[in-house]
Parts: C-alpha cells; sequence; structure tokens
C-alpha cells in the first residue's frame, strides 16, 4: 500500500509521491530547466520549445510488489526553464502481496491513485527547488478480508510534495523528493547523490523511506542517471529493500523522462 510523486514501492504497498512519485522517486534538472525529479540529468543548454513533461516509472521487488506510474508537470505561466507556478497530476497503480497472520494466508492487494497538486518551482543557475498542495484519491483492495491491515477502502486525502535539484559542483549532483498524504498517512522521500562519469550521466547511491499505516520500508541502492535515448532520459536503479511486513529483499526500477 503506498503513495507517491514517483518513485515506486516495494515490499507491501505503494507511497506514493506523488510524484509521484514515481516518483511517480526524485530528481530535478538544472541550470534553468523545469524539474527533472526522476532521472537528476543535467541540462546542457536551455530549451523553451516544450510546454509539459511527462515522466514514467516502473518499480518491482523480489517481495512480491509491482508498481507503475504517470506524472505529468507542466508550468501555469511562462517558460519552465524561469521560476513560476506549476501543475502537476500523477496517476500509479500496482499489486502486492504478504502473509497475512491474522488470517493464516497470504493476501494480493491492488492499489490505484490519482492526485492533482499546483505548486510553485524556484529555478536558479545550478539548483531548482520545487513544493507543491492539492488532493488525492486512493483505493485499496485486498483478495480477502484481513483484520490487521487497516489500509483498505477508498478515500480522498491532503497531499503534499516538494523536489529539489542541484549540481554542487561541475561533475556532481544532488537530489531530494519527499511526499505526504493525509489519506493513510503514506509518505515517500529519496535522496540521491551523483558523480558524472559521462557527459549528462551521473553514477552514485540512493536511498528511500516510504510507508503508510500498515507498512514501513526503506530501500538502499545505487543508480545510473541521466542517460538519453534521442528525446527520451532515463534512469536505471536497484538495491536492497527492508519491508516490516516482508522482511527484507531486493528492488529495481526504471524511470523515463520526455519533453512536449
Amino acid at each position: 500500500m503506498q503513495s507517491r510523486t514517483l518513485g515506486l514501492v516495494g515490499g507491501v504497498s505503494l507511497a506514493v509521491l506523488a510524484a509521484a512519485a514515481p516518483a511517480r522517486a526524485a530528481d530535478l534538472r538544472a541550470p534553468g530547466t523545469d524539474a527533472d525529479w526522476y532521472t537528476g540529468a543535467q541540462t546542457q543548454a536551455v530549451d523553451d520549445s516544450w510546454a509539459i513533461a511527462v515522466d514514467g516509472s516502473t518499480s518491482v521487488t523480489s517481495n512480491s510488489s509491482a508498481f507503475g506510474s504517470i506524472t505529468v508537470t507542466a508550468p501555469l505561466a511562462g517558460s519552465p526553464s524561469q521560476s513560476g507556478p506549476r501543475v502537476r497530476v500523477e496517476a500509479i497503480a500496482g499489486t502486492y502481496s504478504y502473509p497475512g497472520q491474522a488470517v493464516a494466508s497470504r493476501v494480493t492487494g491492488y492499489q490505484q491513485e490519482g492526485s492533482a497538486m499546483a505548486g510553485y518551482e524556484w529555478v536558479w543557475r545550478d539548483a531548482a527547488l520545487a513544493g507543491f498542495i492539492g488532493f488525492n484519491v486512493r483505493s485499496n483492495q485486498l483478495s480477502v478480508v484481513d483484520p490487521g491491515n487497516p489500509v483498505v477502502g477508498t478515500g480522498i486525502g491532503l497531499r503534499v510534495a516538494a523536489n529539489f535539484y542541484a549540481n554542487p559542483t561541475d561533475r556532481t549532483m544532488v537530489s531530494a523528493y519527499g511526499s505526504y498524504s493525509t489519506k493513510f498517512n503514506a509518505y515517500y522521500s529519496r535522496l540521491r547523490v551523483g558523480y558524472m562519469v559521462a557527459d549528462g550521466v551521473y553514477i552514485g547511491p540512493e536511498a528511500l523511506f516510504l510507508g503508510d499505516d500498515f507498512f514501513r520500508q526503506y530501500r538502499i541502492g545505487a543508480h545510473l542517471s541521466g542517460v538519453k535515448f534521442g528525446p527520451v532520459q532515463m534512469s536505471l536503479a536497484a538495491g536492497y529493500v527492508q519491508d516490516r511486513v516482508q522482511g527484507s529483499g531486493y528492488y529495481s526500477s526504471i524511470e523515463a523522462r520526455a519533453n512536449f
């Protein structure tokens, strides 16, 4: 069960970022462009010819979860390379399973979520910071009734999210993303640092923390960010996951961004 701006959950549920969260987790693109909070790619030249950014991500874990998300971010006024108001919409869907101790059987969960938020992004030469507030609608269903799992049903929550990206030096990057929803007290956060090994391509460690009223999870891994295939920028990550319900395992994620 989870809620994002992005990155996807593992273990038992998905903490929406909401960005997404991928969050769906987040890296911004700098200098002087809209936040590339998925791929962490460095922009070599300012491009004002596009109006919206579309981010997609998918994540799977060895302890029985798989989630996908799509996020659209657009400026309300002005250029995406300048500071200004932003809007963001996101959709997340996935499935997970876990041992239901109260029902003495394995329980499969299905989650769908959508969010709409408005906010503001500050863009500087080598950094960008964005904050959003809005609401999310989340639905969780279980294959069998599990009295031990309170995260069930459909409802609306208040959601906030923030993402940050910076290039402290010519060859380094740092990005951070976090979100929280009042629906099931779902949270998601991710921190990445990287060192540039090729033009706009970074490699480095990442750490994620996510959870809600039923599960808590953390992930420690490594990412390769900023790989380009034509107009698409991609990020790959993999590592270790520890979940309160599912125990330990491994995760992998793929994220991509395209501008239109």
